[in-house]
């Protein structure tokens, strides 16, 4: 087992505010209901629009009449692709400065070719929303449909109706390590399975929605719901202005999981501002945000194992076929990092993992927590089980001789720079299930456990940067700017809770300006669990700087070495004489006296690093991993098919918790996603139509479905985040599918290889085996 701090799961008490379960900077707002979303914002004389869809999955536009809509009073503007000529907006991973774009750009508008159910056709711009649905109804439509293909199988055959490119494949990745052809020799037992992951729709509780304007310099302004507020330079490049002619300010986001990542209403807000003159407001309706942004790509995972009777896994073979929808958008890197987690946390000395990403008229996919990693979790730890299942070992034991340890290398020969705890939490959540429940009757009650590998942090190719900027006011208060958007994780609140930690003032004395592409600091995308590892690290950088030169001035006045200065609660002080000190308003008023710089704009830099060997794989791909488990215990009616979860434990390492009730806010939160995710949450497309377009047929797990819920924080201190954190935003999702899988299939005696396990996939599953 890894060596581990026997304290590590305490909170580390050495800080004073890093650590704690403070209350975060942005709850009382939202608790008041004071907190301003995207929505809630209103000009005077704001124009009010909506989009005219397809409702074809695979068409040629014959005719667009919107005559009609353009007569209705009240109407102010409606816009085709023939009013936009050759514009295209940029779909390529978001925010990144380091590389040259992939030539991925999707048309704004339909211009002959429908390539997916709900593409827009029109925007309209009214002077109120109804008249606006109105002139959208008036719209005529003339489609053709023509041969479409809505299997990722199909669409690589020859002769099959071309979606994007020569051959529909968008995106292909290779591991490769060691010899796996010997590595199947040496086994003693072969076991294959086919693994299916769903679509899923990210369901943020504030569907798309935003506001433009022209500002009195000629800025087109978009208050907008987002997690980059770096599309302005997509959107700039798209209406055709300079980068500093588009301000993007995001407000607090009312979820995002992915879901807000890519450009979603920001391209149509900025055209009609732009044409109409006036502040324009679009919000998605819940029908049209299901339509109107990317899905959860569902992969096919084909897994073959070999392993020994003593346990020992010799070689793997993975074979991934991911749908990528009617565009690309980041489905070369969902497929990367699934390919790259495809072992998940286990050492693999044989392995040879192929991913392919295909085109199909199904709705483009693309970012969403867990980002391909969960995909290949949900897969990797159902065949563990089967795996020993098939040797007839204990599955906790077989899982114990194959995990990574601190200081393996994983799947692309990259040893992690952080501690691997998998096998402390594992058994952490395993022994906390405690003894297990009996069955009764019809209700059988199993047990599973699931560990993963999940990243933190973006692909290293892409040299991601962050700054920050954090200042001390002459009263000792702190202002930290960030251009980081808030996406309801409490991203701000940690960037307030770094620097008073380093600043030594508490937590209601730093307020954070955030999400403005023109004022604040831009540190890129709030996406990848990178929030905290970068922005973090750059207003630690900052408030180090800061706090290099208070110390200084504090270190001269009291006649000491700086080394012997303490900043804490509000005050100056020699560490081994607290009366020896001084406040920190009066330490600044000093160091203004004094010209002393009171404020550090910093940039923190993450690995910069090639791509990986496009034949094997190998190099780096990530900055780092965070490595977990989670243990559950089910009832399953198998007359039925029920199922309810009786208990759930998850164990994690996060580093260092910045704030613990933020922490484990977050990983509650990730457990709800990823049981809906496992068991109720179905997209199903006829011909590319969604026939699942609301919350009455897509069906999610609500407060009342949700199970005690008992988390393990373990503090491995090891993590590259500021002061030893590692990410936990997407983490905190990913073993949650195949646990809860894996203690369905020891419940029933079978297993259900395809997710969402529905209560009628767990009947024929039970008939299957019986028969």
């Amino acid at each position: 087992m890894t060596a581990f701090d026997k304290n590590a799961n305490q909170p580390n008490l050495a800080y004073t505010q890093i650590g704690k379960p403070l209350t975060r900077t942005d709850s009382p707002g939202k608790v008041a209901g004071k907190t301003p979303y995207a929505g809630d914002y209103v000009l005077p004389g704001m124009l009010h629009a909506k989009v005219v869809r397809a409702d074809i999955a695979s068409a040629r536009l014959v005719k667009l009449d919107v005559s009609r809509a353009r007569a209705l009073p009240g109407v102010v503007c409606v816009l085709t692709a023939e009013d936009m000529p050759e514009r295209t907006i940029a779909t390529d991973i978001p925010g990144q400065t380091g590389r040259a774009r992939l030539k991925t750009d999707q048309q704004i508008l339909v211009k002959e070719r429908v390539r997916y159910y709900g593409e827009p056709l029109a925007l309209i711009a009214a002077e109120t929303a109804d008249i606006a649905e109105q002139a959208r109804r008036l719209v005529s439509v003339t489609l053709e449909p023509i041969p479409g293909v809505y299997d990722p199988d199909e669409a690589m055959k020859p002769g099959a109706p071309l979606v994007q490119g020569t051959d529909n494949i968008v995106a292909t990745h290779k591991i490769r390590k060691g010899d796996v052809d010997a590595g199947f020799a040496e086994a003693d037992v072969i076991v294959e399975n086919t693994f299916r992951t769903p679509f899923q729709e990210h369901a943020f509780l504030e569907p798309e929605v935003g506001l433009s304007w022209i500002d009195e310099n000629d800025v087109i302004t978009i208050r907008v719901c987002t997690q980059v507020i770096e599309h302005f330079r997509a959107v700039a490049d798209a209406i055709g202005v300079p980068h500093n002619k588009v301000r993007v300010m995001g407000a607090m986001v009312g979820g995002g999981f992915g879901g807000k990542e890519d450009v979603t209403v920001e391209t149509y807000l900025a055209i009609l501002a732009q044409k109409t003159l006036r502040p324009v407001r679009l919000e998605f309706s819940r029908e049209d945000s299901f339509v109107g942004h990317g899905k959860r790509h569902p992969f096919r995972l084909k897994y073959r194992t070999g392993v020994t009777k003593a346990g020992k896994i010799t070689a793997l073979d993975v074979q991934i076929v991911a749908d990528a929808g009617a565009y690309v958008y980041l489905s070369p890197y969902v497929l990367l990092y699934g390919a790259v987690n495809a072992p998940g946390p286990y050492r693999i000395d044989n392995l040879n993992v192929f991913a392919q990403a295909v085109a199909t008229n199904n709705m483009f996919t693309s970012a969403f927590r867990g980002f391909g990693g969960i995909q290949a979790a949900a897969a990797y730890e159902q065949q563990m089980d089967e795996v020993a299942k098939a040797i007839g070992m204990d599955r906790i034991e077989f899982r114990r001789q194959n995990y990574l340890q601190t200081g393996d290398p994983i799947s692309t020969g990259f040893v992690p720079p952080s501690a691997i705890w998998t096998e402390k939490c594992a058994d952490l959540a395993w022994q906390a299930l405690g003894e297990p429940t009996a069955s009764k009757g019809p209700i059988k009650i199993g047990r599973g456990v699931a560990a993963y590998q999940q990243s933190y942090g973006r692909l290293t190719f892409l040299h991601d940067t962050s700054e920050c900027w954090v200042g001390i006011e002459m009263d000792g208060s702190v202002t930290v700017r960030s251009g980081v958007t808030d996406i309801g994780a409490g991203q701000t609140s940690s960037l307030a809770q770094i620097a008073a930690e380093i600043l030594g003032v508490t937590l209601p004395d730093v307020t954070v300006y955030n999400s403005d592409s023109q004022v604040t600091p831009l540190a890129g995308t709030t996406t990848a669990s990178r929030a905290l590892y970068m922005t973090g690290n750059a207003a630690r950088l900052a408030a180090e700087g800061v706090r290099e030169r208070l110390v200084g001035v504090a270190a001269e006045l009291l006649e000491v070495d700086p080394a012997q200065i303490r900043l804490e609660f509000n005050r100056a002080f020699v560490a081994d004489n607290a009366d020896r000190g001084m406040s920190i308003a009066d330490l600044v008023k000093i160091c203004g006296t004094r010209g002393v710089h009171r404020s550090e704009l910093a940039i923190f830099r993450a690995p910069f690093t090639d791509v990986l060997d496009p034949e094997t794989g190998q190099g780096q791909a990530h900055p780092d991993y965070t490595y977990g488990a989670m243990a559950m215990e089910v009832a399953v009616d198998t007359e039925t098919g029920e199922v309810r979860i009786l208990k759930c434990i998850a164990a994690h390492d996060v580093g260092q918790c910045i704030n613990r009730a933020a922490v484990d806010g977050q990983i509650h939160g990730g457990i709800q996603n990823g049981l809906g995710y496992a068991l109720t949450e179905e997209m199903i497309y006829k011909e590319g139509k969604l026939v699942t377009p609301s919350f009455s047929e897509y069906l999610m797990l609500t407060a009342m479905d949700m199970p005690p819920i008992e988390t393990i924080i373990l503090e491995s201190h090891s993590g590259i985040g500021p002061f030893g954190a590692k990410g936990i935003g997407e983490p905190g999702m990913t073993p949650a599918a195949p646990a809860v899988a894996n203690a369905i299939a020891d419940a029933i005696g079978t297993r259900v290889f395809e997710m969402p396990i529905t209560p009628e996939r767990i009947v024929r599953a039970l008939n299957a085996a019986n028969a």
